[in-house]
């Protein structure tokens, strides 16, 4: 789950990391309002799940109310990467010395907390990655101790910062490593993190996701979601039980089994298709389970075929074939279908489905290229 900037800050900010403090607000009344009571220079900044938004013009400086009305105008109804903007964050301007990265991120392979720093701060970190990966600063941190003190030390002296500001930028990294821990997220970020004119530290762009499967640990943190910002589909689909993720292909699939579903998207690209979604009905692929991922799939413009693939272990391939000719009776569904039943009763389930008008094979890969076959070309 992702949160917008100014809900990442207030997180930091829990854990005594210095943030930029500002005003949200949803018109340009607003805006002026909250610059008035700033005072000074503001920027108005683009509230939205989405990078790259001041290249997208999503951010504006402001040196009079009257200048942060206009730009907030601007900015609301601006569409940044298929995000449309529909409040802005009104923050006091900051005399910016110099530029930091700063984030904690989990390295798969290494099995353990990735903690990152660069000098190269302000810019998207995958840039500097991409061409200049000797300048980003990379500690893995002990899955049982943490962060340890010399590590993030050592980090600050990597950066070439003088000594009197190691302890401070080590304190805001051992600071944002224990939020990720402690609030089970999967990214905490600043970007940049910066020492003002005045020599202080100050985080002035934040960035957080955290755990779905975690959330009910932490009320406030689920509190924070935000419908608008999130594809209306994958949130029907939540509220079904259905680990629904859409993707951009023609190919509609509908799988029982979270490694199924993926090894299904695998051999569609494998055969020359492109997966419309990732879709999980789950264990049991009951008749409404079935009939809710038919309207999911369908919802898609894009979907020209479905794929339905069920392995039945647990699940009865019998019962199985009674859902989707069960789920079929209620939905409407004009693309064409391949089903591929395999496992238990697998065979009095094709008997079923063929009573229904439905031809199941046997492998997956016969049935990824009937389904791709059936797509038509990208």
């Amino acid at each position: 789950m992702n949160v917008h900037e100014y809900q990442a800050a207030e997180v930091l900010a829990r854990y005594g990391i210095p943030t930029n403090e500002g005003i949200v607000v949803t018109d340009p009344e607003g805006a002026m309002e909250a610059a008035r009571t700033l005072g000074g220079t503001v920027a108005i900044k683009a509230q939205v799940h989405s990078g790259g938004r001041g290249k997208a013009g999503g951010i504006k400086l402001a040196h009079s109310p009257e200048e942060a009305s206009s730009a907030a105008g601007a900015i609301l109804g601006l569409d940044i990467q298929g995000h449309v903007v529909s409040k802005v964050l009104v923050v006091p301007g900051v005399d910016i010395a110099r530029e930091f990265y700063l984030g904690v991120i989990l390295d798969r392979p290494n099995r353990r907390i990735l903690v990152m720093a660069s000098a190269e701060g302000g810019v998207d970190i995958e840039e500097v990655a991409r061409d200049r990966p000797e300048r980003i600063i990379r500690v893995l941190a002990d899955p049982a101790l943490g962060l340890q003190a010399y590590q993030a030390r050592g980090m600050a002296f990597d950066l070439g910062l003088p000594s009197d500001k190691v302890n401070g930028f080590a304190s805001i990294a051992a600071k944002l490593y224990r939020a990720y821990v402690d609030e089970d997220a999967t990214l905490a970020e600043i970007n940049p993190l910066i020492l003002t004119g005045a020599g202080e530290w100050l985080a002035l762009d934040s960035k957080m996701s955290f755990d779905d499967n975690a959330l009910w640990r932490h009320d406030g943190i689920e509190a924070m979601r935000d419908p608008a910002e999130e594809d209306a589909t994958e949130l029907d689909a939540r509220r079904a039980g259905i680990s629904f993720v859409k993707l951009d292909g023609s190919i509609g699939c509908i799988v029982n089994g979270a490694g199924l579903a993926m090894a299904t998207m695998d051999a569609v690209k494998l055969h020359g298709g492109d997966p419309a979604n990732f879709l999980d009905v789950g264990g049991g692929a009951s008749a409404d389970q079935v009939a809710k991922a038919f309207e999911l799939v369908t919802s898609d413009p894009n979907v020209r075929a479905i794929l339905i693939n069920i392995f039945g272990g647990i699940t009865r391939g019998d019962i199985v074939a009674q859902g989707i000719t069960e789920a079929l009776g209620r939905v409407t569904v004009t693309a064409p279908i391949v089903v591929r039943l395999a496992g238990t009763n697998a065979e009095e389930g094709r008997a079923k489905l063929a009573e229904a008008g439905l031809t199941a094979v046997e492998t997956m890969d016969e049935a990824a290229i009937q389904v791709v076959a059936a797509a038509g070309p990208n």
